[in-house]
């Protein structure tokens, strides 16, 4: 809901309030982060928005009269997306015009997945200034968060107990997730630091479906349909010849690592005249698109479905089809996103197998078209899957 401008009068003004921060910087990078990351955690508990104001002074309030330009309003919004701050926050940015000035208003919503953090630190406000949250900060954003959870990757499974955890891929995963100091500085046992990341539930005394599937070695026995079942078709049809055929089915990070190893050893490249007297060499699929393809399927799918990850390659073209329909604002695909897995969505970007959220699809396209592939088609109006099919060029 857009503010009046009445209502933002009384933010610049209200110098102690804990859900406003005010700049005159346009470039600092880190501190708006901290601040987004902030206003998502909603250490306080208000349920209602924080607002960061670019153009106002932060100890008089006064608007300073710099310039808001349309790259710095960009720059705003793509933090959202820019996978620095997990879970993806929810925020609007818009410029706001006064007689004093202009200003840029970014409003942030609080997290129903806190905490939040960026760069590996979960930020909260302490009344009127912001801090890295502490141990027992942590403890009670954690505890909201199991209070608030929705989506299936965040919901306890009752089977995969801590007897099936193991250590060492939790451990892994926490160096990368979390930065080095807090790490340093944390006396919390392994068992509440998953909890703190959000894979463990202590009061049901069990991982997570995202905690399963990411930290127990086999996955499958708690989540059957979360495997990518790979076959290549000889002809153009299901009814040809099966030349090749695997499963791809062990911990998330294990099968993501197997599938990148196996994508680039599976496309073969060709010659194509350019001229007379050169020519270049284009592959019958671009990896990276068909990478692309895998990675959202992995991200997006139903796994409270039984079915896995469909990737048939026939002879003149590759299907990936996943269970599960579009979900929330995906409905407007390609033009929204929206994800049905968050704690996975965020895991995938820790282990570096998503840069940027929101941005798969357009660039997809791009390489496909840069290689002569013709555009990549989609059925998007089932309930209960989602199929991708790419045509390779001859």
């Amino acid at each position: 809901m857009m503010l009046s401008d009445e209502q933002i009068k009384n933010l610049l003004n209200d110098i102690e309030a804990d859900n406003v921060e005010r700049t005159v910087s346009t470039n600092k990078t880190d501190k708006f982060c901290e601040a987004i990351c902030a206003f998502a955690n909603d250490m306080p508990g208000h349920g209602t928005s924080g607002y960061l104001i670019i153009g106002s002074n932060d100890k008089t309030g006064a608007i300073a009269g710099i310039e808001i330009t349309d790259t710095l309003l960009q720059n705003l919004a793509s933090y959202r997306d820019s996978g620095q701050i997990v879970p993806l926050p929810s925020l609007t940015v818009q410029k706001r015009s006064f007689p004093e000035g202009d200003i840029a208003v970014l409003e942030v919503k609080p997290s129903d997945m806190p905490p939040v953090r960026y760069r590996g630190r979960a930020w909260i406000r302490v009344g009127p200034r912001r801090s890295i949250a502490t141990e027992q900060e942590e403890r009670i954003l954690t505890e909201r968060r199991i209070h608030k959870a929705k989506s299936f990757d965040m919901q306890a499974c009752p089977t995969c107990g801590y007897e099936q955890i193991v250590n060492s891929f939790f451990h892994d995963y926490r160096n990368m997730a979390i930065a080095p100091e807090v790490i340093e500085d944390n006396n919390r046992d392994m068992y509440r630091q998953l909890a703190a990341l959000g894979f463990l539930d202590m009061n049901h005394k069990c991982l997570t479906s995202a905690g399963a599937l990411l930290f127990s070695e086999t996955p499958q026995n708690y989540i059957p349909g979360a495997y990518i079942q790979y076959a290549c078709f000889i002809g153009k049809g299901l009814e040809s010849e099966v030349i090749d055929e695997r499963i791809f089915s062990s911990d998330l990070r294990s099968m993501l690592y197997e599938l990148d190893i196996f994508l680039k050893s599976l496309f073969s490249s060709h010659p194509v005249p350019v001229s007379a007297l050169r020519e270049k060499h284009l592959k019958t699929y671009p990896n990276w698109a068909i990478r692309e393809l895998l990675m959202n399927a992995v991200m997006h799918r139903d796994y409270q479905s039984n079915a896995p990850i469909r990737f048939y390659k026939y002879a003149d073209r590759i299907v990936i089809q996943n269970p599960g329909g579009l979900f929330g604002a995906a409905t407007d695909f390609p033009n929204q996103n929206d994800y049905r897995n968050p704690k996975i969505a965020e895991a995938m970007k820790i282990l570096g197998y998503v840069n940027r959220f929101g941005r798969g699809i357009a660039t997809l396209q791009d390489i496909l078209k840069k290689n002569g592939n013709q555009p990549a088609e989609f059925i998007v109006n089932q309930p209960n899957y989602f199929m991708a099919t790419v045509r390779g060029i001859s």
